[in-house]
């Protein structure tokens, strides 16, 4: 069982960070009403938690991982931006998404404020083969192929908040962790919107794609990897 497992969680957030279009790094004293965040529905939607392994090399690596936190930023507004011009005919999926966009990319200038911050300058990292692992099993005819690019979508977003919360527990960076904790509030309800996305858009239930999906992700997730990335397996180097 990964560390991850073995804590509560309920965790508590930074909400004043919401209202803040990049964060306040210098001023400690000037955010933090913390709220608990329970993210067991997010824990039991993945079915699987973050292995010791991940979290040993990504603690050797963050420059690694929070570049690759940038770049997941940027590209899941991109995916969204995709799907509001791909699917212009329903209006919920316009709204939700539009919404998701612009908290991603605040996300994304956050990341970017954390970098200069920490003077990490920005590296070009080639992509890890989680999505592309889930992508290659979606569906090629309409409506089922968006159906599954969104719950693909739900479990991309509830595997980042799973490991926002793991990193969280071990960081011994206080401010980074505690933007960690702040980010959970949102990436929760993201799964949450993809998944009623799918659900709203399907004229039968999304259940057995749903434990599909489940399946192939706990499988990138736990498999042996090459590389660390953000929603990177199991290291390969660690024994």
């Amino acid at each position: 069982m990964s560390n991850s497992a073995l804590i509560n969680t309920t965790v508590q957030t930074d909400s004043s960070f919401d209202e803040l279009a990049v964060i306040d790094l210098d001023n400690d004293n000037s955010v933090y009403q913390p709220k608990p965040i329970d993210i067991t529905p997010v824990l039991a939607f993945l079915g699987s938690t973050t292995s010791d392994k991940w979290l040993k090399a990504a603690m050797a690596d963050l420059p690694t991982i929070i570049q690759d936190h940038a770049n997941c930023e940027k590209k899941a507004a991109g995916t969204a931006m995709n799907l509001i011009f791909r699917y212009m005919s329903h209006t919920e999926l316009q709204l939700k998404l539009a919404q998701l966009i612009r908290e991603e990319m605040l996300h994304y200038e956050q990341v970017i404020g954390l970098m200069a911050e920490r003077g990490q300058a920005w590296q070009h990292i080639a992509a890890g083969r989680y999505a592309a692992g889930m992508l290659k099993h979606k569906r090629t005819y309409e409506p089922q192929a968006m159906i599954d690019t969104l719950i693909i979508g739900a479990f991309i977003e509830a595997r980042s908040c799973e490991r926002f919360w793991a990193l969280s527990q071990v960081i011994e960076d206080e401010r980074l962790a505690k933007y960690y904790r702040y980010l959970l509030k949102s990436e929760s309800r993201h799964f949450e919107d993809y998944l009623a996305l799918a659900q709203s858009i399907s004229d039968e239930p999304i259940d057995a794609r749903v434990v599909f999906f489940r399946q192939v992700e706990a499988q990138l997730i736990n498999e042996p990897d090459d590389e660390l990335r953000f929603h990177s397996g199991i290291p390969s180097w660690i024994a």
